[in-house]
């Protein structure tokens, strides 16, 4: 039976609880979850009778169990105190608590040590390495070990209007490329590519848009040797997944229900949102009620993975539902070092956890899901990739695949910074807390501006195959972030939006290297961005599509007006001109999270493949690649939705190949 939980009040100088008419001991320190275990532990998720407190006034539900889940980084490890520390510290405390966010006993529990051996091991839990494990575990006589480099997910990333907060952080991979030439000059030609390092991978961080790209995409997959890979062969691996909400709003012919993972729009999309919908109509670009059916061009409130105003990463879809199956054990902080070979066969992994290193055999098959640049990294590490490049930096040859760390691409942008009339105001405030902690609804429920986007051809392609994509971000309710990459700022008088173009077939390609022989050595990563004319000119298109967009009605009733930094380096061209843009990109290039191709799906007669159309590593048994750098070029829109199926593929190719029945 429900009990009413202690009352919470705020005092000006001090937090205190209230119980029976007695207060308890002062939180001075609250910034730190530590500074008061007897709050925490006690009162906001009691094992034996609190089941109700509040933020403010919101009621909270409050999940009971033995051993809930309070670690990760906190909201009070990311946000400036500026936000207000005790407001923050119990808003932490209260997402943690929280069986719809932070879901404390809905988790997974990591095994402390693996066993010696298991049937397979897949490394990495993001967008493909969960789907595989968990979809492997269906299969009751395997056992299959799940290995995650990261931590756990914390609460307060599962919040919509969080993306990216957790960046720059222990949770990120914390990436940079080197040695660009022609790419962010402005940043001495390094690039950030920030890349998750938790359960979920980087679908903890990233803005959760459901795209698939669209069909000729995957023509050209199939003519880059991905036999198989056409958009009719890899339709029914998208539906597999997907559990739309919205069947009616979107058609039953593009989507499907049942499946493990959620499909729909945020409770919560700001006004402006919509304002942009209607510019997009003035302009004559069209809106279309979902970019993954029939109309693939025009703009549109995207479709999300979330759940119910709450985000829901791969691992939280596809392993948590299979928490208590006694086949499937989750690793985290684990690092997987090197693949280990008998022979040509792989083995096996060595670990590295708790400062020791482990080696867990593999008695059927390694899966490598660690992501586009730590596969081919960790391939590389094991003694697969090019023969000269492994000697040099003293590894072992087991096999020469000159194409391992190759065809490295992503997707490039570069963003416009407008002023609105609107007078600013901060979205993330305590009536919003309030608000999300009570039904997971208002501003904290959305992405502000970035779950609104547009699909649009440039002059070098066919209205059937777009290739620019229109990026937005404002309005999003996000605390200020101790540290953090560099966003979207206000001058603290009006609000500020950007619009971004988004070139969605880059030429470019770039590589993956070792640094060394040493696995906790970051590689070396040359993306090569914006290296051709025609991914220029593709953005700088885009650029145009934003600026007809900002000159519609609409946006001038708003008062939208651009922000006119002129960059030094390109101030010889004319401000706005095509010269001036096609100087820019080059200089303030903001790189997309969508990397892609190194380890591509080819036949072994192509000499830069890595893996066959079965995702099996060429020249190598019992080791499989499954995620985002098998795909030959990157589709044309937001890629996660596709490393998704990837992994579905991916379980399915093993099960039958070890004579199971697939699903």
């Amino acid at each position: 039976m429900a009990v009413e939980g202690p009352k919470v009040s705020r005092p000006k100088d001090k937090l205190v609880v209230e119980e029976s008419g007695e207060y308890s001991e002062s939180c001075a320190e609250f910034a730190n979850k530590s500074a008061c275990p007897s709050i925490i532990s006690q009162y906001a998720i009691s094992t034996r009778n609190v089941t109700n407190t509040s933020l403010l006034g919101a009621t909270l539900p409050v999940t009971q169990c033995p051993d809930p889940f309070m670690g990760g980084p906190q909201v009070t490890d990311v946000c400036s105190a500026s936000e207000g520390s005790l407001f923050l510290s119990l808003l932490n405390v209260l997402l943690v608590a929280n069986p719809y966010i932070g879901d404390p006993c809905g988790r997974v529990t990591p095994i402390k040590e693996p066993d010696p051996s298991y049937d397979f091991i897949v490394v990495g839990a993001g967008a493909a390495g969960s789907v595989v494990a968990a979809r492997l575990s269906e299969i009751d006589d395997w056992n299959v070990l799940l290995v995650e480099a990261g931590p756990d997910e914390p609460a307060g990333a599962e919040i919509p209007s969080n993306l990216q907060l957790y960046l720059g952080g222990p949770l990120d991979w914390q990436y940079k490329t080197s040695n660009e030439s022609t790419a962010c000059l402005s940043q001495n030609g390094r690039c950030a590519w920030p890349r998750g390092k938790n359960l979920g991978g980087t679908t903890l961080h990233h803005g959760m848009a459901y795209h698939r790209g669209h069909p000729k995409d995957y023509d050209r997959w199939v003519e880059h040797g991905a036999e198989g890979w056409s958009w009719d062969e890899v339709l029914p691996y998208y539906l597999k997944s997907e559990n739309n909400t919205e069947i009616g709003r979107v058609s039953a012919k593009h989507h499907a229900t049942g499946g493990p993972m959620n499909v729909e729009r945020l409770p919560y999309q700001p006004p402006f949102a919509w304002d942009i919908l209607n510019a997009a109509d003035e302009a004559g670009f069209g809106v279309s009620e979902d970019l993954a059916g029939d109309k693939i061009t025009g703009f549109t409130v995207a479709q999300t993975i979330s759940k119910k105003g709450v985000r829901t990463t791969s691992f939280r879809s596809f392993v948590q539902p299979a928490k208590d199956r006694k086949n499937l054990h989750v690793v985290v902080n684990a690092l997987v070092t090197k693949v280990n070979f008998i022979g040509n066969r792989a083995v096996g992994v060595s670990l590295l956890m708790n400062g020791e290193k482990i080696q867990v055999k593999a008695k059927r098959e390694v899966v490598l899901s660690a992501g586009t640049i730590n596969s081919p990294h960790l391939l590389l590490l094991s003694g697969v990739g090019p023969k000269k490049h492994l000697k040099s930096k003293n590894v072992p040859v087991v096999v020469d695949l000159p194409g391992v760390g190759e065809n490295l691409h992503n997707h490039q942008s570069f963003g416009l910074d407008f002023f609105l009339k609107e007078g600013y105001y901060p979205v993330f405030n305590e009536s919003s807390a309030e608000q999300y902690i009570e039904n997971q609804t208002g501003a904290f429920a959305g992405t502000g501006l970035a779950q609104v986007t547009g699909v649009m051809p440039s002059n070098l392609t066919t209205p059937d195959d777009p290739d620019i994509q229109i990026f937005f971000a404002g309005y999003q309710a996000i605390c200020t972030p101790k540290s953090n990459i560099a966003d979207l700022s206000s001058d603290g008088k009006s609000m500020a939006v950007r619009f971004t173009s988004v070139n969605l077939r880059p030429t470019s390609r770039g590589r993956i290297t070792l640094n060394s022989n040493n696995p906790l050595d970051p590689p070396v990563i040359w993306s090569n961005d914006m290296s051709t004319k025609h991914d220029r000119s593709v953005v700088v298109q885009g650029l145009g599509i934003i600026l007809k967009l900002a000159d519609t009605p609409t946006m001038k009733r708003l008062g939208l007006r651009q922000q006119n930094k002129v960059i030094p380096q390109c101030a010889h061209h004319k401000f706005g001109s095509d010269d001036y843009f096609d100087c820019a990109v080059r200089w303030d290039t903001r790189p997309e999270n969508h990397q892609t191709g190194s380890c591509r799906i080819g036949q072994r007669s192509d000499p830069m493949a890595v893996v066959d159309p079965r995702l099996k590593v060429h020249g190598i048994k019992g080791l499989r690649v499954a995620d985002a750098s098998v795909q030959p070029n990157v589709v044309s829109g937001n890629p996660v939705a596709s490393v998704n199926m990837v992994g579905e593929r991916a379980a399915d190719f093993i099960k039958q190949d070890w004579g199971k029945q697939t699903s």
